[in-house]
C-alpha cells in the first residue's frame, strides 16, 4: 500500500522531470532587400553608425539583472559592426562605416541602444536622421532567438539577431526611396558643407542657417570652380580614409570577439529557457521541497513488511534527491561557463576601450603618430586638419597629405 508520504513524492519526482518550457526552435528571419539594379552614384547616401549606447543601468547589479557591463559594452562595438556589415550588402547605400563620434559628417547618422540582449531576447531601439537635421524614424526592434541560431553548421553571415538588422536595412530603404530626388542630393549637399564650415568658417560658416525646429537648409552653394572648394574634397577624402581606417580597428574587434561572445549568447539563452522553466514550476519545486523535508521524517524504509515496497520507497527517496543535485550540478557547471566567456570578452573589451592600434598619417613626408582610443585619434586626427588648413590656408600641391597607415608595433 502506497502512502501518502509516498504518492507525494512520486507525483512531485513527476511533476519536476516533466515540466518543460516551449522555446522556439527556428526564428524566421525576414528578407533582406537586395538592389536588383546599382542606383546612380550621385544618390547613394554614406551612412554613419555611432557607437550602440550600452543599455546598463544605474548602480546595475549584474546577479539580479543579468546584464554584464564588460559584455554590454562589447555589444555596442561589435552589433554596429554586423550592421554596418548588413547594410553594405544590400546594395543601396554609398560608404557605410562606424564612427567613434557624431562628429564625422555623414550624410545619414543611425544611434541605437541596446534595450535587452540576454542570447535569447534583443531589443534594440534605433533612431536614423539626415544630415538636415530630419529625424527618419525613431523605432524599438525586437527578436527571439531559436535552437537552430545558434546551430554549428549554420551559415555564419547570420547573426543569432539577424532578423532585427534585416529589419532596420529594410526600414531604411523603404524611408529613402520615398524622399524625392532633389532632397537626397540637398542631404549630400549639406553633410559636405557642415564639414567645409568646421574646416573653414570664415569662407563657409555662412553657406548653412539653422532653423528654429532644429533643421538646416542651404542659403547658397559654393562656386563649381572654387579652387578652396577643391582643396577641402582632397581634405574630406583623407578624413574618410582616416575613418576606414578606424573601421579596420572595429573590424579586428568584431571577428576577435565572434567566437567567445556567440558561445556566451548560446550559454546566456539556455540559462533563459532553464530560468522560466524554474519560475514557472515554482509551485512545484516548492511543493517537492516540502514532500522532501516532510517525506524524510515521514516515509521509514524500514517499517513494512514487504522488502519490494522497501525498497521502492528506498528508490524514490534516491530519484527525489537525485533530481535535486543533478539540477544544482547543473546550474553550477553552466554558471562556471558562462563566467569564463564572460571573462573572455571582458578581456577583449577592456583591450578595445583602453587604446587602439596607433594609427600613423604622414603630413609633408612628416609621420605624425596618433594614439588612444578609437574616438580619440580621430579626434586627434581632426583637430591636425583644422591646424594644417589654418596653418596654410588650404592645402596647396606642394603639401602631401599621405594614406593613413596603422603603425606596426
Amino acid at each position: 500500500m502506497i502512502t501518502k508520504p509516498l504518492y507525494l513524492l512520486i507525483i512531485a519526482v513527476w511533476l519536476v522531470s516533466s515540466c518543460s518550457v516551449n522555446e522556439v526552435i527556428t526564428t524566421q528571419v525576414n528578407e533582406l532587400d537586395v538592389a536588383n539594379i546599382a542606383p546612380s552614384e550621385e544618390l547613394l547616401l554614406d551612412i554613419g553608425i555611432v557607437e550602440f549606447g550600452n543599455g546598463v543601468p544605474e548602480n546595475n547589479d549584474a546577479v539580479k539583472t543579468g546584464i554584464y557591463e564588460e559584455v554590454r559594452s562589447a555589444e555596442a562595438r561589435y552589433l554596429p559592426y554586423h550592421l554596418k556589415t548588413t547594410l553594405q550588402a544590400t546594395g543601396h547605400w554609398g560608404a557605410v562605416r562606424v564612427i567613434p563620434s557624431r562628429n564625422a559628417f555623414v550624410d545619414v547618422v543611425v544611434n541605437g541602444v541596446i534595450k535587452n540582449s540576454n542570447g535569447e531576447f534583443f531589443t534594440l531601439q534605433i533612431k536614423v536622421e539626415d544630415s538636415m537635421g530630419h529625424q527618419w524614424y525613431q523605432k524599438t526592434y525586437e527578436t527571439q532567438t531559436g535552437i537552430s541560431s545558434y546551430d554549428e553548421y549554420r551559415d555564419r553571415i547570420n547573426d543569432p539577431y539577424q532578423n532585427v538588422f534585416n529589419d532596420i536595412a529594410n526600414d531604411l530603404h523603404e524611408f529613402v526611396a520615398k524622399i524625392p530626388v532633389k532632397r537626397v542630393k540637398q542631404i549630400r549637399q549639406v553633410s559636405e558643407l557642415q564639414f567645409f564650415g568646421v574646416m573653414a568658417p570664415l569662407s563657409f560658416a555662412q553657406h548653412l542657417t539653422n532653423k528654429e525646429d532644429g533643421t538646416v537648409s542651404i542659403i547658397r552653394l559654393p562656386a563649381v570652380n572654387d579652387p578652396t572648394v577643391v582643396r577641402l574634397r582632397q581634405i574630406r577624402e583623407r578624413d574618410r580614409l582616416v575613418i576606414d581606417t578606424l573601421n579596420e580597428h572595429y573590424a579586428n574587434f568584431y571577428y576577435g570577439i565572434a567566437i567567445p561572445y556567440e558561445e556566451w549568447r548560446k550559454i546566456s539563452r539556455e540559462e533563459q529557457i532553464n530560468y522560466r522553466q524554474v519560475k514557472r514550476s515554482a509551485t512545484m519545486h516548492t511543493l517537492l521541497g516540502i514532500v522532501v523535508l516532510a517525506g524524510s521524517a515521514a516515509l521509514e524504509t524500514d517499517n513494512s513488511s514487504h522488502s519490494s515496497v522497501r525498497r521502492m520507497k528506498r528508490g524514490m527517496r534516491h530519484a527525489g534527491m537525485s533530481q535535486g543535485l543533478e539540477t544544482i550540478f547543473t546550474g553550477l557547471t553552466r554558471r562556471s561557463e558562462a563566467k569564463i566567456h564572460i571573462e573572455s570578452i571582458k578581456e577583449l573589451s577592456e583591450s578595445f576601450g583602453t587604446e587602439a592600434a596607433p594609427m600613423v598619417v604622414t603630413v609633408e613626408g612628416e609621420a605624425r603618430r596618433l594614439t588612444g582610443t578609437a574616438a580619440a585619434q580621430y579626434e586627434s586626427w581632426r583637430r591636425l586638419l583644422k591646424q594644417i588648413y589654418q596653418a596654410e590656408t588650404g592645402f596647396s600641391n606642394e603639401i602631401d597629405v599621405g594614406i593613413p597607415s596603422r603603425n606596426e608595433q
